[in-house]
């Protein structure tokens, strides 16, 4: 991923939404900002579930996977649609292939694929199939004692 950190200091300088804020400092790695902002505006967020997945994703760069997972889980307290949930659910599946739970990630991804086609949303439908294909064939490579794909050469 590619950031242009200079403009996201501009924004962050200027009138920056608060819930673009929390996301560009997370982007920055200015971690300890983002989490101590972002839990200060959950109780009174318009957007509840966006900041918890925000807020998830800091903690998933710092590897802290089962604080990530506690947000995740809130997040999806908060859904009321297919459409909804379906969006949890894929950030979960990220978390899980990030945590090298391929399989578990896998499950997900076709979770949300499901809860996607229920709702409508086929680009999303395939975008979650794609990921899902993906973790599968990591999973079958490590099982297979082949070297895993997240290993370094």
């Amino acid at each position: 991923m590619v950031i242009n950190r200079a403009a996201l200091e501009a924004a962050l300088a200027g009138d920056c939404p608060p819930m673009e804020r929390i996301r560009y400092l997370g982007l920055l790695r200015r971690d300890t900002e983002a989490l101590d902002e972002g839990f200060k505006l959950l109780p009174d967020s318009p957007d509840r579930r966006e900041l918890l997945l925000i807020l998830a994703q800091v903690y998933q760069r710092q590897y802290r996977w089962h604080d990530a997972a506690v947000l995740h889980e809130k997040a999806l307290r908060t859904v009321r649609t297919p459409d909804e949930e379906a969006y949890v659910r894929h950030h979960i599946g990220r978390r899980l292939f990030d945590e090298a739970r391929f399989r578990a990630a896998a499950d997900e991804f076709q979770w949300a694929a499901d809860l996607y086609r229920v709702a409508g949303n086929l680009e999303a439908v395939e975008e979650n199939r794609q990921a899902m294909r993906r973790a599968l064939q990591v999973h079958s490579d490590e099982r297979s004692g082949g070297r895993p794909a997240y290993e370094l050469s």
